[in-house]
């Protein structure tokens, strides 16, 4: 409807005082032609003073047609603050905040500390810090400024335009301290990553403030989840539980994230249990938690519950249902969720094309990965550092540099994750000097402090290229002189070029860390038993009983149609056991003949040559391997994932096997993937 200009007639009061009540009963039963023809049957009586038009304008915004307000804001002859307080609301509840900040071209109304506010608050939604900070200005001159709208919406806004300076100047003057003030601080430390300013400001809230909404305690927990603090967290659920807010589905929500992230996820599960509503928002968090904590199953089986509510699961969800595919390497399952996302239009989004690529590449197919990647409308860090790092992981580094240069070309800025990737290519490439290009003068350019893992990268960096003294040196000299992994590394090295000495030199090292996990010790083993220091062998057992560490058994596990297969070392309860033994001992006749001598070395060395002969045979890869051969079809790719490092008899008699049955065989181990086609292994033969 054109708005046209009233003709100069009078009428009563109680005429005008009856049109603006059947406007605003209009705009509340939401009756849009009633209140259209209020307007035309009042335009074409007399002239609407500024009253009757701000009453149009609300009646207009209550019923979503922004457009005809605007109309009838642009035919006022005068405004005050309330008809531009009016319109700028209906933007900003309809997510139109550019055109909000528009309206304060218009000069002919008067900045109130309620436009002010409204205006701050668009600046800080568009993140528009310069229009902010005007707003500031004019506040500070008209006197407006400690206005508690005005303040808070200021703080706000410097928060969301992450100028942390400038929101810790507004919040050392508030004049009263407000639960908003200290939920923007909170929010916007976080968001930068300012742990320390964030602890600062929630220990002044606990001390300064009694009365907490709900909105406060969803950004302390938010703190304790980034945090990870336990304690606070513990107590704030304690508060919550006496004043009954921990059923507030978005305080249940936020004690599910707190614990999950705090290593706690079956207290997570709890919280989420006496929800009396659930959202997609608490269903999504309770699977985060179990995925974070590597219950990988339970989270899948949550999410299958959550479809049985009839809960339709958005992006986020799908993302953490394909991470946890990926911990559990289920390409089926994955292949499975992503024909889902299909279906129902989530493919496309950025969170499920970054999750699909860490399903597709932690499954052994990496292929599947790049093919996502190219499919990605957008990309984002994480898209990239997915591709960089799972070429690299499958021993596919110049793609893997490759994606790094086209990455740089599209002008994203590398990550901490981004580098690593790139430093363990170059690894594999033996790259020493674009490595430490890399570590010393493009992360500095690009804001990237080195970490223990960059560090650890360029040790396997100098020894994959046999400068073995030269690794040593730098573990010394840099900030991983303490960390086990790489003297581990660089203990792995001496095995490989047969450096026994300095393997000893390491060793010594590692006894001096007395490290628990038990992956270091068997390195420490086979290195010993191949130098045939037997009194190192005894050692090492000996080290093991007193800090009570336990060999873990070897345990390889196969999905064959719908199932996964669980075997270990020395497997005899499988119902399958009888034709897997007929099966390997068909095979390790056939790569005898093609040159297979069992490794003895890596035995146990307590028994009979002929017994280690039946121990090697019977690893809980080489079983899994032979069911994965019975079962599947011929030529289908066969992946098994197993819980520690691969022994080099294995890795040796699967390439042996692969080309013995014309096979690709993915296995991941604790290090990485060996990809094995016709006898040969993407890791050349290192890892």
């Amino acid at each position: 409807m054109a708005v046209a200009r009233a003709c100069p007639m009078g009428v009563s009061v109680d005429q005008r005082r009856a049109a603006v009540a059947v406007l605003r009963a209009a705009a509340a039963a939401g009756e849009l032609s009633l209140g259209k023809a209020i307007h035309a049957k009042v335009i074409r009586a007399a002239r609407f003073d500024v009253v009757q038009y701000n009453n149009l304008i609300a009646f207009y915004v209550k019923c979503g047609r922004l457009g005809l307000a605007r109309q009838v804001f642009d035919a006022m002859s005068s405004r005050n603050n309330v008809s531009a307080n009016l319109l700028m609301s209906g933007y900003a509840s309809s997510g139109r905040h550019k055109d909000a900040l528009a309206l304060l071209r218009v000069a002919d109304f008067g900045l109130n500390e309620y436009v002010l506010s409204s205006a701050v608050a668009a600046a800080a939604h568009v993140r528009s810090y310069d229009m902010g900070r005007q707003c500031h200005g004019f506040a500070i001159k008209a006197g407006l400024a400690e206005h508690p709208y005005v303040c808070n919406a200021v703080l706000h806004m410097y928060c969301q335009c992450a100028y942390m300076d400038d929101a810790v100047k507004v919040f050392e003057n508030v004049s009263s301290f407000n639960v908003f003030a200290f939920n923007s601080m909170i929010n916007g430390f976080l968001y930068r990553g300012h742990m320390d300013g964030s602890a600062s400001i929630v220990r002044s809230m606990v001390r300064k403030v009694e009365q907490w909404d709900h909105v406060s305690y969803v950004t302390v927990l938010g703190h304790c989840a980034s945090t990870k603090e336990l304690v606070l967290g513990s107590q704030l659920h304690t508060q919550a539980l006496k004043r009954r807010l921990e059923l507030n589905l978005y305080v249940g929500s936020a004690l599910v994230d707190m614990y999950g992230k705090c290593d706690c996820p079956h207290d997570a599960n709890c919280v989420f249990e006496v929800l009396p509503e659930k959202n997609i928002v608490s269903w999504t968090a309770v699977m985060t938690a179990y995925t974070q904590n590597e219950l990988f199953e339970d989270a899948l089986h949550l999410f299958l519950d959550m479809e049985m509510e009839g809960v339709r699961p958005n992006e986020f969800t799908y993302a953490v249902a394909l991470n946890s595919c990926a911990g559990l390497a289920s390409l089926k399952n994955g292949n499975a969720l992503g024909a889902c996302t299909m279906k129902t239009g989530h493919w496309d989004l950025l969170p499920v094309g970054n999750a699909l690529m860490n399903m597709y590449s932690k499954s052994g197919s990496v292929e599947d990965a790049r093919r996502v990647f190219l499919s990605m409308p957008y990309r984002d860090v994480v898209s990239w550092n997915s591709i960089i790092t799972g070429y690299a992981h499958h021993g596919r580094a110049r793609e893997a540099m490759e994606a790094f240069h086209d990455m740089l070309f599209a002008e994203e800025v590398p990550s901490y994750v981004t580098f690593i990737g790139v430093l363990s290519a170059c690894a594999q490439l033996g790259l020493v000097d674009e490595g430490f290009y890399y570590l010393n003068t493009m992360m500095k350019e690009v804001g990237v402090n080195p970490g223990k893992e960059h560090y650890t990268c360029m040790v396997g960096l100098l020894c994959r290229a046999g400068r073995l003294d030269e690794a040593e040196r730098f573990i010394e000299s840099s900030c991983i002189s303490t960390d086990v992994v790489a003297w581990r590394s660089l203990l792995n090295s001496c095995q490989v070029y047969r450096n026994y000495g300095l393997g000893h030199r390491v060793a010594e090292q590692i006894f001096r860390l007395k490290p628990k996990d038990v992956g270091t010790y068997v390195l420490l083993s086979n290195m010993y038993a191949k130098a045939n220091r037997w009194d190192g062998v005894v050692k090492v057992r000996w080290l093991m009983r007193e800090l009570g560490v336990r060999k873990e058994p070897g345990v390889s596990w196969i999905q064959v149609g719908s199932e996964v297969h669980v075997f270990t070392s020395e497997d005899n309860k499988h119902p399958y056991m009888e034709q897997i033994t007929k099966k390997l001992l068909e095979l390790i006749d056939q790569i005898r003949v093609i040159g297979y001598v069992p490794n003895i070395a890596v035995a146990l060395h307590d028994v009979e040559d002929e017994q280690k002969e039946e121990h090697l045979m019977y690893h809980s890869e080489k079983i899994a391997l032979a069911f994965g051969l019975i079962r599947s079809p011929k030529g289908e790719t066969i992946r098994i994932m197993k819980n520690v490092r691969i022994c080099d008899d294995c890795h040796v008699a699967i390439k042996l096997i692969s080309l013995a049955t014309c096979r690709r065989i993915v296995v991941r181990d604790t290090v990485r993937f060996h990809c094995i086609e016709d006898g040969v292994c993407s890791c050349d033969d290192y890892w």
